[in-house]
């Protein structure tokens, strides 16, 4: 069997049954373990598949954004650990940018109000939490989305322009390899593109599950921010070290 033959037969199986194990394609194609190996490896490059322990699944819909209520009940162990270590890199003095997203309010939780943060957030999430705890904010404002509680438009763009940070701390739908970070929303990608820019250091809080994926509009180079995630014998972030700091953490 061709190269593309066998490339286009596990396509195939994805698309039909969601996730596929090795084994099954080795028996499927004939073809050795190193070979399906090398095919995952190099469709999960082009964007086709994404690898997972012992086999490969379907990509989630690029267009796809869960709501806030799917998003706080998934991993929550996971984006609790991703929180408390990124609250712990928080310095005395810091002026921070924190995007809307449910890691991203768990990191409240644990910052230490007595630092002095400065927080400029676009989370409607985010108040009561950031209210509770004493911390100076400021929101972006613009338009919200119902589904996030995300602040986007160009009023939030503008007023972003007025803001320097010295960590911005940013959610995330995908990331891959080759595409970067990236989410569904083209006014959101804008305003996580500017985030990253105008921060000293910027972060992205993933749990393994965002690993792989690609959503619809790219916001950054994989380069351009530290990842924070957990470990998970699932995911292999060899591809991502060799070209940006992957912080991982016990969950």
């Amino acid at each position: 069997m061709l190269t593309p033959e066998r490339h286009q037969l596990i396509i195939d199986q994805i698309e039909r049954y969601d996730v596929v194990k090795i084994q099954e394609l080795i028996n499927l194609t004939n073809a050795s373990e190193s070979t399906i190996r090398r095919d995952l490896s190099t469709l999960e490059e082009r964007g086709f598949l994404k690898r997972v322990h012992g086999g490969a699944s379907k990509l989630s819909d690029i267009r796809l954004e869960p709501d806030m209520l799917e998003k706080s009940s998934k991993n929550l162990q996971d984006k609790l650990k991703i929180a408390e270590t990124a609250a712990s890199l928080l310095e005395e003095g810091d002026c921070i940018y924190l995007d809307a997203g449910t890691t991203t309010l768990h990191m409240i939780e644990f910052m230490d109000k007595s630092k002095d943060i400065v927080v400029v957030t676009n989370g409607i999430m985010h108040i009561d939490a950031l209210i509770r705890k004493e911390i100076t904010f400021y929101l972006l404002g613009g338009y919200v989305k119902q589904r996030t509680g995300a602040m986007i438009g160009g009023t939030s763009l503008t007023a972003m322009e007025q803001y320097r940070f010295d960590k911005s701390f940013l959610g995330v739908n995908g990331i891959h390899a080759e595409a970067g970070y990236t989410t569904p929303d083209p006014d959101e990608s804008l305003l996580k593109h500017k985030a990253v820019k105008q921060a000293k250091n910027a972060y992205v809080l993933a749990d393994p599950s965002k690993f792989g994926e690609i959503s619809f509009s790219a916001f950054a180079s994989l380069g351009d921010a530290t990842i924070i995630t957990t470990d998970a014998k699932e995911c292999t972030f060899d591809n991502y070290q060799e070209k940006t700091v992957v912080k991982v953490v016990k969950p």
